[in-house]
């Protein structure tokens, strides 16, 4: 089981889920059409590590990340 953190203004609660890899995770957030927009833009991290391959293997407990960009000044 790994949990799902939708940081920033994504607004949704964390889940647990179970998945594999990232692959896994990005098909079954994607049923949630309120969440497809935002899977398209965000950054992933697993961990607190940024990673961009969605093959990557979890393991019980990762805690995966959903990082909405941002505008800094």
């Amino acid at each position: 089981m790994v949990k799902i953190e939708f940081l920033g203004p994504i607004g949704k609660e964390s889940i647990k889920l179970e998945a594999s890899s990232l692959s896994d995770v990005k098909e079954i957030l994607n049923k949630d059409t309120s969440l497809k927009e935002w899977l398209e833009i965000c950054a992933v991290a697993i961990n607190d590590t940024i990673v961009s391959d969605t093959n990557t293997t979890l393991k019980d407990g990762d805690k995966i990340s959903l990082l909405p960009p941002v505008c800094g000044g």
